[in-house]
């Protein structure tokens, strides 16, 4: 079965369709640039574009850079304060004109990476997984069940005076031109925080940055085991169309 999945970023909006069965994306990927102010009314443009580009017609899976409980947006750390309390799920289901289920952009990768992805093999214990982007999303599971909603880019860096993707994003890292070893430094006190607020088996790595793991992966010190998400950034498209099936089809 094939679903629509959309990623809402910061920076982008991509939607590609998905074989939920298998993972497996279908044909190419649809990037439209994420529109300055990113209104719930603009945003809800650029979906309706990227599903008339694949001429769509069924469920849609959307995720979006913040808390997402029963549809409503609660928050807005890289997209307009106006996606405060906004039914982002009815915003886009009555502008598409088909079911739309929205859930957290880290949720939906994190799903992904459990299912198809670097945590397949890690169904017992605590995995966490961190995608390092325009911020930090996070999503924690135990014994391979998802606590949702827990935006871990936002926990306050001690010392720091800053929450942890103010201090080591990936976007910090353009902004400030850090070689890898001193983006990868700021990366460890990080984890080391996860470390201590949770005790992982494993982290798993994603966003942009996944895709060049291995340049600051030996600069990581910590007891859990580190790997790279399998899917890259792909993995929050996958995560939701997977979500729209399980919530709008099998439901």
């Amino acid at each position: 079965m094939q679903i629509l999945g959309i990623d809402i970023g910061g920076s982008g909006i991509k939607g590609r369709l998905v074989d939920v069965e298998s993972g497996e994306l279908i044909g190419e990927r649809h990037r439209i640039e994420t529109p300055k102010p990113s209104t719930p009314a603009a945003v809800a443009e650029v979906v309706v574009k990227i599903v008339r580009h694949f001429n769509y017609r069924g469920p849609v899976g959307v995720t979006f850079p913040a808390i997402v409980q029963h549809g409503v947006t609660l928050s807005a750390a890289n997209v307009d304060p106006g996606w405060i309390g906004a039914p982002a799920q009815q915003i886009f289901t009555e502008a598409t004109g088909l079911p739309v289920y929205v859930l957290n952009d880290a949720d939906a990768a994190g799903v992904a990476e459990m299912t198809f992805g670097a945590g397949r093999e890690f169904q017992q214990g605590i995995v966490i997984l961190l995608t390092f982007g325009t911020g930090i999303g996070g999503a924690i599971f135990h014994d391979g069940k998802l606590l949702p909603n827990t935006e871990f880019g936002h926990v306050p860096m001690p010392l720091k005076g800053m929450d942890a993707e103010h201090y080591c994003s990936d976007k910090v890292r353009k902004e400030l031109d850090l070689k890898w070893p001193a983006w990868a430094k700021r990366v460890d006190a990080y984890l080391k925080l996860m470390e201590l607020l949770f005790s992982p088996d494993v982290f798993i790595i994603g966003g942009g940055v996944s895709k060049k793991f291995d340049k600051f992966a030996p600069y990581l010190q910590r007891r859990a085991r580190i790997v790279p998400a399998q899917l890259l950034n792909d993995a929050g498209i996958v995560g939701a169309a997977m979500m729209a099936r399980q919530q709008l089809v099998l439901h």
